[in-house]
């Protein structure tokens, strides 16, 4: 099979190369799925280049979610999943591949409603979004809700969410040119963040009260505390702006804020029963039409490209789930 191998650090993603090596063989529990998807990540980038907090055994190929159709399965145990399954998961490497062996445990059906591409940009900013809103800050409907980065795939996946359970959002982007995006995803208000005098907006857009809840992927809290209404909640979903920031504690006293953080990888080690009611949430969400994974235009096809890919995610031209296809061809069984 055709795949990206890393053999070394690498500067940029553009030293990414695609090689042939042996289709992987599935260790029992795992099944083999003939990848149709890719869904590129920032952290991707860091991975490459030995800057991510995981730094995988030379060679591997990068890679964190996918979807595609099941070739193989365990031949001596009860599966969740047979040949032919349409399905959507996540590995910590391996998916910039035609072909990829996972745990059972790290994949789901695809449900009816969504394509393989919306599928492959689901696995990690849908639960993160929702854990966010939902366990973390316990978002009610009326409430204001800030949602940074609007335009990125939990951002959009926050937009949708929010909405779903009664909020009224405001999204924010880094360029005006996103508004419409956002706004066909059912945001109230949309502001530029890179606006001098956003938080003066937000508080005009809420009548000088300001918002119930900031969500934040990007590293904005400090700017955000500006626009919070008296009991908000400020959930720190991380620091794509680069920083972390220092916060002055006394606004959290002044206007009796909480501010949280969201770390849904950790939900598996420290808090696993959350895990099936999240995905449970989300799957009726998804059944219902309440949410809709949205995938960047243009889909790029094949391995080559994927360092297109990347540099648009690095140079912020992109929104939703940016898609990888290993293949023109159709996924097709083993």
């Amino acid at each position: 099979m055709r795949a990206i191998v890393v053999k070394n650090w690498l500067k940029t993603p553009n030293d990414m190369e695609v090689k042939d090596i042996p289709i992987p063989e599935p260790k029992s529990p795992e099944v083999l799925v003939k990848v149709d998807s890719v869904g590129a990540n920032f952290f991707d980038i860091l991975l490459v280049q030995g800057k991510y907090q995981i730094k995988p055994p030379f060679p591997f190929t990068p890679g964190a979610e996918f979807s595609g159709t099941i070739v193989r399965v365990p031949p001596s145990e009860n599966s969740r999943f047979k040949v032919g399954d349409r399905v959507f998961g996540s590995n910590p490497t391996g998916a910039y591949a035609e072909f990829i062996a996972v745990p059972q445990t790290q994949c789901f059906h695809v449900p009816g409603t969504l394509s393989f591409e919306q599928a492959a940009g689901l696995y990690i900013t849908y639960p993160t979004s929702y854990a966010a809103l939902v366990l973390r800050a316990k978002v009610q409907a009326g409430e204001w809700v800030l949602v940074h980065a609007a335009a990125g795939g939990v951002g959009i996946a926050a937009v949708q969410i929010a909405k779903s359970l009664g909020a009224r959002v405001i999204a924010a982007v880094g360029s005006e040119g996103k508004f419409d995006i956002i706004q066909a995803q059912g945001a109230d208000q949309c502001i530029n963040y890179r606006d001098p005098n956003w938080t003066s907006r937000v508080l005009e857009i809420t009548e000088g009260r300001g918002v119930d809840v900031v969500y934040d992927p990007v590293g904005l809290v400090e700017k955000s505390l500006k626009c919070i209404a008296w009991n908000g909640r400020v959930v720190v979903v991380g620091f794509a702006a680069g920083n972390i920031e220092k916060i002055a504690a006394n606004r959290i006293l002044l206007k009796n804020i909480a501010v949280t953080g969201v770390h849904w990888g950790a939900y598996a080690k420290y808090e696993p029963e959350r895990i099936p009611e999240v995905w449970d949430a989300l799957f009726r969400m998804a059944e219902e039409g309440r949410i809709s994974p949205v995938v960047y235009e243009p889909v790029f096809y094949g391995l080559e490209n994927a360092k297109s890919a990347l540099k648009a995610i690095a140079n912020r031209e992109t929104y939703g789930k940016v898609i990888v296809k290993p293949t023109s061809e159709p996924a097709s069984k083993l």
